[in-house]
């Protein structure tokens, strides 16, 4: 089944929403029930036009039962009406006969971040990325669990859909960014991505590394005059046992959420956002060298890349994919800067299908202007649901 991404606030309050998103032809409407700092133009709500989500926050009620104990504990909006505005959202999508499946950001919480520096993941310089928790620390594997519980528990969703499922690295993280001038090559922004946090170094000790070995090689890589070609040249004899401890840190949160997902409801289904890089960190987090723990129902990987690198990307989670025929999804853009083509739109679902996306999930609903409404609708009319999709 395809989807469309919305916030709580595109719907709550605006009666005309449900049939709005309906009329796209997805089946299924994917409404963030735990989500990031924010500023978003809802331009069809007959109430505003901008809301500005402060902080990240959960749109599911936060009891404090449930996070006794806990450090991190989720922020509050006060930005959309009603202490459940994700139950709301999906109370009246459902009512238009669509599926609502909570789509869920873990580890990328500038809120949290700040006020707990010693979770969030630490470069090799000794820089906090603070939008950025590590899932190394106990506490932090230990927030993204009671966060999926909660989230399935009061929010009821049709499903899941994890974004963050991993550490976030130096990209996809500042407000106003204003690093494009350095000019840091992909591998060096790799190399600027591992973390050196207290709870990492723990674990490049246990497989082998010497931790100050890993930083003087990973400054190297960044200062070099003629930057590394790789990260592997970069790190030398330590790439191998460093690739084993950031791609397991990666599944050990993905198993961990896996398994509570469907301890409390047996047979959800869970979409990962991924990579089948080994070195991805941020939204799409890393599924190389799966050990082979609980499955993902689907791996959902990034299009709004050029489009051969697309098309790379989801042969690369096609051939990762566990069991073979399982579901990869294309997480497509219909905003600028793509055109608002319906062709265009239509060339690039064909491109993603042949690569091996099984079902389309589309950005954005809420944020998507009228005649970039009608270009989804069309578009999805002209590509139906690839075959394998369900």
């Amino acid at each position: 089944m395809n989807t469309v991404y919305a916030y709580p606030w595109d719907v709550v309050g605006d009666p005309g929403a449900p049939d709005r998103l309906a009329g796209l032809g997805a089946g299924s409407v994917a409404v963030a029930a735990s989500y990031h700092t924010a500023r978003a133009a809802t331009p069809r709500h007959p109430g505003h036009r901008f809301v500005h989500a402060r902080h990240a926050a959960c749109y599911v009620p936060v009891t404090p039962e449930a996070w006794q104990g806990s450090r991190l504990v989720p922020g509050r909006p006060d930005w959309v009406a009603g202490d459940d505005s994700f139950a709301a959202a999906r109370t009246a999508l459902r009512a238009a006969g669509l599926a609502v499946p909570a789509w869920v950001v873990l580890t990328h919480n500038s809120l949290l971040g700040a006020a707990h520096p010693d979770l969030t993941v630490r470069n090799a310089f000794g820089e906090h990325y603070e939008y950025a928790l590590c899932p190394a620390s106990a506490e932090v594997r230990d927030y993204c669990a009671r966060l999926v519980a909660e989230v399935v528990a009061l929010g009821e969703p049709d499903g899941l859909i994890l974004e963050a499922c991993g550490p976030l690295g130096v990209r996809h993280g500042g407000h106003h960014e204003k690093t494009e001038g350095a000019e840091y090559t992909p591998v060096q922004l790799d190399l600027l991505s591992l973390c050196c946090c207290a709870a990492c170094d723990r674990r490049y000790r246990d497989a082998g590394v010497d931790p100050a070995d890993l930083v003087r090689r990973v400054r190297a890589g960044v200062d070099a005059a003629e930057p590394p070609p790789s990260v592997e040249e970069a790190l030398g004899p330590l790439a191998a046992p460093v690739r084993r401890v950031r791609t397991g840190l990666a599944a050990e949160l993905r198993s961990l959420l896996l398994g509570r997902a469907r301890e409390l409801r047996p047979g959800i289904r869970v979409a990962v956002h991924a990579s089948a890089d080994a070195w991805a960190t941020g939204p799409f987090a890393t599924v190389a060298d799966d050990p082979g723990g609980p499955a993902a129902d689907c791996l959902v990987g990034t299009c709004w890349t050029p489009d051969e690198e697309a098309a790379a990307g989801l042969a690369g989670l096609a051939a990762q994919a566990r069991p073979a025929d399982a579901d990869v999804g294309a997480y497509v853009l219909a905003l600028p800067p793509r055109p608002a083509d319906p062709a265009d739109l239509e060339r690039r679902l064909d491109l993603y299908a042949d690569a091996g996306a099984t079902e389309f999930h589309v950005y954005h609903g809420g944020l998507a202007s009228a005649r970039r409404l009608a270009q989804i609708r069309r578009a999805l009319a002209e590509c139906a649901a690839p075959a394998g999709g369900r």
